[in-house]
C-alpha cells in the first residue's frame, strides 16, 4: 500500500478512493470546488459551585460537513455517521444545493503535513485524569473564598478538548491537524451592606494542564476575580460625557475586535456592508494605530497551524500606521475578489460552513511610556476589564460596558466607578488615539468570539491606548461630577 494510502488509513480510517468518490459525488452536479472536512473532537468538563462539584462531563462528537462552491453560490451539508452511504448521501445535497454549470475533475489525493505546530503539547489535556481536573477547580475555589470574607459565592470552569481535523479538497490537497484546547474560569460575588459586584478572570490556551503554574495557576485566577469584586464595592457611580479615556493593555483589546475587527472580515466587505468597505489604501485610523490578526502566535487560544480549510495561518496586517492594507479572508471571498487568503476561514464543527473569522487580534505596541500617557490626562477614565457589548458591523457603532474602571485626575488614577459605558464607533475611535504604550498584552486566553449563530476561540490584546474624545455613559449626577 502506497505510504498516502496508510496515513488515510491508519490515521482516520479513510480509504483515499473513497474519498475521491465523495468528492466527485459533491461535483457531480457541477461546481468549481468541494472539500470535506472531517473532525474528531473528544471534551472534558468541570463546574464547581458553593463548593460542591455540580457538573463532570466527558464527550466525543465527530462527523464530516461536506462543502461545494459554484460561483458565489454555497452548498452544504453533514453527517454525524460516517458510513460511506451517509457521506455520499451529504455530497450528493450538496452539490444540489450549489448546482452550476462549472464540472471540474478531482486529482490523486496527497497527504499534507502541517508545516508547522503552534502547539506542541506534550500530554493532551483530555488524556489526563479527572482527578488533576477536580483538584484544578478546588484550588481556584478555596483561594477566592480565602482572599476576603466578603467573597459570597464562588463558580469556577473547566474545560478542554481535543479536535482532530481532516480537510480534503478537490485540488488533491489533505490536510490533517491535531488542536489541543483547555479554559479554566473563576466567577467571584462578593457582598457589602446589602450590596453585590461581581468579578471573573480565568485563563487556557492551545496548551497541556502543565499551563496552570506559577503565573498561570488557579490561585492567580481565583485572587484576580476576587480582587475585582472588592473593588466593585467600593466604586462610585461613574461621570458621564465625553472625555479623554485611556484603555489599558490586554482584555480591553475586545473593544478592537468587536468595533473594528469584525468589520474588516472580507465576507462584510465583499458585500459592501462594513463601514470599511472599498477603503483599502485609504486612511482609517490614526498614524500609531497597526492592527494585525496573526494565527500563528504560538500556544494561543486563536491560533492555528491551518484554518478550518487547510490553509496555513499567517499574521497579516489589516491597518498599517493608520492605512487599512486588507481584509481577513477565506477561500470563498478570496476567489470572488481576486485577493490572497490569509488562513482566517474558520467554523464551529463539522455542522457548520467556514467564513471568514478573526483569529488573534491585536494592536502593535508603540513607544510611550503608559505611565506618561496616565499622567497626560487631566480629567478622564481608565478602563481595566470590559463586561458585555454591542456593535453595529455596518457603521462599527458600539456600546460597551466596563466591568473595572477607574477616574483619572490630574494624571493620577483614583477613585473606581461603576456603571460606565463606552459609546462610539469604531472608525471614529481609531482616528481619535493619540498615544500608544509600548507594553503590548494579550488576553489571558479565555476569548469565544460569536457571528451567524457560531463560535470560535480567539485571542485579543492592545498596548495602553489614549482615545482623545470618547462618549462614556454614566449614572453619577453631572453636577456632582469632576468632570463637569
Amino acid at each position: 500500500m502506497a505510504q498516502k494510502d496508510t496515513f488515510f488509513a491508519d490515521t482516520y480510517g479513510i480509504a483515499p478512493g473513497n474519498l475521491e468518490q465523495y468528492l466527485a459525488a459533491a461535483l457531480s452536479d457541477g461546481g468549481d470546488y468541494a472539500d470535506l472536512y472531517f473532525e474528531h473532537t473528544t471534551t472534558s468538563s468541570v463546574m464547581m459551585d458553593e463548593s460542591l462539584v455540580k457538573s463532570a462531563s466527558e464527550g466525543i462528537s465527530m462527523g464530516c460537513g461536506v462543502r461545494v462552491l459554484a460561483g458565489e453560490q454555497t452548498g452544504y451539508a453533514y453527517t454525524d455517521d460516517l458510513e460511506p452511504a451517509k457521506i455520499l448521501k451529504a455530497a450528493r445535497i450538496a452539490a444540489r444545493i450549489a448546482s452550476g454549470p462549472a464540472r471540474v475533475s478531482t486529482v490523486g489525493l496527497s497527504a499534507v503535513e502541517p508545516p508547522r505546530n503552534f502547539y506542541p503539547v506534550a500530554s493532551a489535556p483530555t488524556d489526563r485524569g479527572l482527578e488533576e481536573k477536580l483538584n484544578l477547580v478546588r484550588r481556584a475555589d478555596a483561594a477566592a473564598r480565602a482572599y476576603d470574607p466578603r467573597i459570597q459565592q464562588v463558580r469556577v470552569s473547566y474545560g478542554d478538548q481535543i479536535r482532530h481535523v481532516l480537510i480534503v479538497g478537490s485540488d488533491g490537497r489533505a490536510v490533517p491537524d491535531i488542536q489541543p484546547l483547555v479554559r479554566l474560569s473563576v466567577f467571584a460575588i462578593a457582598r457589602q451592606n446589602g450590596s453585590f459586584h461581581s468579578g471573573s478572570y480565568g485563563g487556557g490556551g492551545r496548551v497541556g494542564l502543565e499551563f496552570f503554574a506559577d503565573d498561570h495557576s488557579p490561585e492567580h485566577y481565583a485572587r484576580e476575580a476576587a480582587r475585582q469584586a472588592i473593588v466593585q464595592l467600593g466604586a462610585r457611580e461613574a461621570p458621564a460625557g465625553e472625555m479623554e479615556v485611556v484603555l489599558a493593555p490586554g482584555w480591553p483589546g475586545i473593544l478592537l475586535h468587536e468595533a473594528i475587527g469584525h468589520g474588516l472580515e472580507a465576507d462584510f466587505n465583499r458585500k459592501g456592508i462594513s463601514a470599511f468597505s472599498g477603503r483599502v489604501g485609504q486612511r482609517v485610523a490614526s498614524e500609531m494605530c497597526t492592527v494585525v490578526d496573526d494565527g500563528t502566535v504560538p500556544a494561543r487560544r486563536g491560533s492555528l497551524n491551518v484554518d478550518d480549510e487547510g490553509a496555513p495561518t499567517r499574521q497579516t496586517v489589516l491597518i498599517e500606521s493608520g492605512i487599512l492594507r486588507g481584509y481577513m479572508q477565506d477561500k470563498l471571498s478570496a476567489g470572488l475578489t481576486r485577493a490572497e487568503r490569509t488562513g482566517n476561514g474558520r467554523r464551529e464543527s463539522y455542522e457548520h460552513i467556514p467564513m471568514p473569522r478573526m483569529t488573534n487580534t491585536y494592536m502593535l505596541a508603540g513607544q510611550e511610556d503608559p505611565q506618561e500617557i496616565i499622567r497626560s490626562v487631566k480629567r478622564g477614565l481608565y478602563a481595566v476589564y470590559f463586561g458585555g457589548g454591542q456593535v453595529d458591523i455596518t457603521n462599527g457603532k458600539f456600546v460597551f460596558s466596563a466591568s473595572e474602571a477607574y477616574v483619572i485626575e490630574n494624571g493620577k488614577i483614583t477613585a473606581p466607578v461603576k456603571g460606565a459605558t463606552l459609546i462610539g464607533d469604531g472608525p471614529t475611535v481609531l482616528t481619535c488615539v493619540t498615544a500608544v504604550g509600548n507594553d503590548l498584552r494579550l488576553d489571558p486566553g479565555i476569548g469565544t468570539c460569536g457571528k451567524d449563530g457560531q463560535s470560535v476561540p480567539v485571542g485579543v490584546g492592545i498596548p495602553t491606548i489614549k482615545v482623545s474624545q470618547l462618549t462614556v455613559g454614566g449614572t453619577a449626577p453631572r453636577a456632582s461630577s469632576s468632570f463637569s
